[in-house]
């Protein structure tokens, strides 16, 4: 059986997104209980009719349910997910036993997958979540291909899944107290506030309001920021370590990100099994379009043992593009301002980009379209490019900031 490619859905849009650019599953939250409370999340109604859309084509949908609960939480968890079995999703992610023993409990039917945020990093830990009943374990960022290869040769019959894409963190496996202290907002509850990109100071105990900076270049320095990982340059061997998913991080990104990401991961996959040669030829092209999207620096983090994760400049993403709009239907829909005559590119779901200009502009008001020289976040309108395109639905106009 040939790797899943496991995307990010925030929203229901964000769900079509990934589906329409060619991810075979995608992991969704509700409104509680997952550790992405920050993303827009979905109502029980929205899950089923994400998981509907997503079976009649032929793909998965995962629910994360992964946050460590509190005692408080054990009756409300059970509820929800007795809801949201009832639409049959492909299997519940989980990170605490606890809640694990309610989903054996209240849906013995549905898979269980266990959540990186529970640290398996060896071979026998993998054995145990299997006998007790998980079809999958999502492995812990920490780990290289040598330890993921050992994993897959001790428990040949438990599905693994591997993070390759994404933001990563300074604590071991997001497991970080860091912004509770600081904010009162708890990590491992869902409501992280990233204090660890933050810029920090020294301040010395007989010298209060004196803050030193720790310096690195002159400039300060973020000593626990975190690069963003891209495994793209090792997916093969990934492969060849015998993973069963592949997991891009985001489900607070924009749909822009899911495209762009899914689209490229896609196509990896595809020339692995089809024609490695062609995919190491492609590979700076593929990383090439994955610098277009908003990221930290890259890095390949712990796959090939301990590497340097931190940023020590900023902690700002590297923006190079602008999500324009997304088509939908016969017209586009707008995500930031742009006007008349700018020069752009269309990314489809096929993963091909089309350079062109924006020749004239239609807005619709009230129903009727007119024409419109500069346009906003939310309006809907129809463009004529300069040169014509044949675009499909969920193609995505952007525009280059360099």
């Amino acid at each position: 059986m040939k790797v899943e490619l496991l995307s990010p859905a925030g929203n229901l849009e964000k769900l079509k997104v990934a589906l329409k650019y060619g991810a075979d599953a995608v992991y969704i939250g509700g409104k509680s209980f997952s550790l992405r409370e920050r993303a827009d999340n979905f109502t029980i109604d929205e899950m089923g009719k994400g998981i509907e859309l997503a079976h009649s084509t032929g793909k998965r949908v995962y629910i994360a349910v992964n946050i460590f609960s509190r005692n408080s939480d054990i009756g409300r968890i059970r509820d929800f997910i007795k809801s949201v079995s009832e639409f049959k999703p492909d299997a519940f992610i989980v990170s605490d036993l606890g809640v694990l023993s309610i989903v054996k409990e209240t849906a013995p039917d549905i898979d269980i997958h266990v959540s990186t945020q529970a640290n398996v990093t060896n071979y026998l830990s993998a054995k145990v979540y299997r006998d007790m009943g998980a079809s999958r374990v999502v492995l812990a960022r920490e780990l290289s291909l040598e330890e993921i290869r050992q994993i897959r040769e001790n428990v040949p019959d438990l599905e693994l899944e591997v993070f390759v894409h994404g933001a990563m963190c300074m604590a071991y496996s997001g497991r970080c107290l860091l912004s509770n202290y600081l904010t009162g907002r708890e990590s491992n509850r869902g409501a992280c506030a990233q204090s660890c990109r933050w810029k920090y100071y020294l301040v010395e105990e007989k010298r209060p309001g004196v803050y030193i900076p720790v310096e690195e270049d002159g400039r300060g320095t973020y000593i626990m920021n975190s690069k963003d990982i891209c495994a793209l340059p090792l997916l093969d061997e990934l492969v060849d370590a015998g993973v069963n998913s592949v997991k891009i991080e985001g489900r607070v990104k924009s749909a822009y990100y899911v495209a762009v990401t899914t689209a490229v991961y896609r196509r990896a996959l595809k020339l692995i099994y089809e024609d490695r040669e062609r995919f190491r030829k492609e590979l700076p092209e593929l990383l090439e379009e994955l610098e277009k999207v908003s990221h930290r620096e890259y890095s390949t983090g712990f796959l090939k043992g301990n590497s340097n994760l931190q940023v020590y400049g900023s902690s700002s993403y590297i923006r190079k593009y602008r999500f324009l709009a997304m088509l939908k239907g016969d017209t586009w829909s707008v995500k930031n301002r742009f006007k008349r005559g700018d020069n752009v590119e269309i990314f489809t779901p096929e993963g091909k980009a089309v350079k062109s200009t924006v020749e004239s502009i239609e807005r619709e008001k009230d129903g009727i379209f007119e024409i419109a020289d500069v346009v906003n976040p939310n309006d809907r309108v129809k463009i004529k490019f300069k040169k014509p395109l044949n675009v499909s639905e969920w193609s995505i106009l952007r525009k280059s900031l360099t």
